[in-house]
């Protein structure tokens, strides 16, 4: 039996849970989601806590049963905390700001990096520490606009100059040896 899968998630104050089917609706003070999964997962909500089953020992219905409780576990924190993704700008004079709710990229090209934050993502730029803080419910959202951000210019291995997380570590490379 999957460890993970096994596991009940439990639901904190303030949060609804609906099941309908296969479909699991979760609403929250930061927002609704709303994900349906393979019908070979028996999704069942009884005093505030959720559990996951699966409905045979098949290697395909084993492979989902983590991944629901975790998929399910991931939308009640994102609704009733939400998530966090920071990224750092290195380089001499690069830098970030907010202009009202876009996100303004100035990394070394000829022309400032415009990025719009889509429904239920936010952002934050501290000019001081040189961070981006992308914020939001969704956890897949945040991290797939963290990774849009980071693709502007990612961190080249020679001096490290570019967007990077906050906890990557950029294995520098030595440069050319001068000529003797």
């Amino acid at each position: 039996m999957s460890r993970i899968g096994r596991l009940p998630v439990v639901v904190p104050k303030g949060v609804e849970v609906g099941i309908e089917g296969s479909t699991v609706r979760v609403k929250g003070p930061k927002g609704e989601l709303q994900h349906t999964f393979p019908p070979s997962m028996e999704v069942t909500f009884q005093d505030g806590v959720v559990e996951v089953k699966r409905a045979s020992d098949e290697r395909s219905d084993r492979s989902l049963h983590g991944m629901t409780r975790a998929l399910i576990n991931n939308m009640v924190l994102g609704v009733s905390n939400g998530f966090e993704r920071i990224l750092e700008v290195n380089g001499v004079g690069y830098r970030a700001e907010l202009q009202g709710e876009k996100l303004v990229l100035y990394v070394g090209y000829s022309h400032p990096v415009i990025m719009e934050p889509p429904a239920g993502i936010s952002f934050e730029a501290d000019m001081r520490t040189r961070q981006i803080k992308v914020m939001g419910y969704d956890k897949q959202m945040v991290g797939q606009v963290a990774a849009n951000i980071r693709k502007v210019r990612p961190p080249e291995p020679y001096k490290g100059k570019g967007i990077k997380y906050l906890e990557e570590r950029i294995r520098h490379k030595a440069g050319k040896t001068g000529k003797v």
